[in-house]
């Protein structure tokens, strides 16, 4: 039987306004416990770019970069069963409260998320406030195999709700 895993908590400041939603982290993002800790993922760089910041070394700049920039980081599941890292072998995902973010953060105004898996599970899961947009956006996952210029083409709709 697949393994048991778990998501991170939420990462927010006080008044995140973007809400960025993977499925659940890998298994090297759970090795070192760091959201999009593989080293190929693109999601930092791609946030780097996006707010148009040298990106950090280290992974507690990188979330403050995240924080000053109105931007939380979360996984649509808190645990599922799943034999390695690709989201097409979860397993009995449980979802993490969403609702109860929103509830705590009103200042979040979009919802990004990471692949087309989180946001299938964010649909069959989550009801969305009616004030909160929602978006899909391509997987930065190194397993998503489309160009880099792409995924940052994609996800330059960010741009349009963070604080620069």
């Amino acid at each position: 039987m697949a393994e048991l895993i778990y998501s991170f908590p939420p990462l927010c400041g006080n008044n995140p306004e973007v809400l960025i939603l993977g499925s659940i982290p890998g298994i090297e993002s759970l090795r070192v416990q760091q959201y999009y800790g593989h080293p190929r993922n693109a999601f930092w760089k791609i946030m780097a770019e996006l707010i148009a910041e040298e990106l950090p070394g280290e992974y507690d700049k990188r979330k403050l970069m995240l924080i000053r920039h109105g931007i939380a980081l979360w996984d649509v599941i808190s645990a599922c069963r799943r034999e390695g890292s690709l989201d097409q072998n979860i397993r009995n995902p449980e979802p993490n409260d969403i609702r109860g973010l929103f509830s705590r953060f009103p200042s979040i105004r979009a919802v990004f998320c990471n692949g087309s898996k989180a946001g299938e599970l964010f649909r069959r899961h989550v009801v969305l406030p009616e004030n909160i947009r929602l978006f899909r956006l391509p997987s930065t996952s190194p397993a998503h195999a489309i160009a880099y210029e792409k995924k940052l083409e994609a996800w330059k709709v960010i741009a349009d709700f963070i604080r620069i």
